[in-house]
């Protein structure tokens, strides 16, 4: 049995882009990705948005934006997504997500990426 621990994520509609500076380093640790990050709203995917800090920091690297934000379609899937990390052997990180929908599982899978086949600028680093 796999045991998922987390508190906050971030909006399935975001895609992060950099981590941006954030003033308290003692809260990056329990924010959703590990850090706060700049990225693209994809809410309305003909219409890609570059949200500024206030939704940043409210929705978009938190989640349950659905009725908060003017961006995010009423009828839109999940209101957040949950990642976890089961291992890094150096070879390949391997995490599980659950997308949620009124703070219940709505789906879920899991991913492997093989740290090759990726920009070693974008690995986390070790805390």
């Amino acid at each position: 049995m796999v045991v998922l621990l987390y508190s906050r994520m971030s909006c399935p509609c975001f895609e992060p882009v950099e981590p941006r500076p954030y003033a308290a380093a003692s809260r990056r640790a329990m924010l959703p990705l590990g850090d706060a990050w700049t990225g693209i709203c994809r809410a309305l995917p003909d219409q890609p948005f570059r949200p500024d800090d206030s939704l940043l920091d409210l929705f978009c690297n938190l989640g349950y934006a659905r009725g908060h934000c003017a961006r995010f379609p009423a009828n839109h899937g999940p209101d957040a997504v949950r990642f976890s990390i089961v291992s890094d052997d150096g070879a390949a990180l391997r995490l599980y997500y659950v997308l949620e929908r009124d703070h219940r599982p709505f789906a879920t899978d899991r991913w492997n990426f093989p740290w090759r086949e990726t920009n070693s600028r974008h690995r986390p680093k070790a805390r």
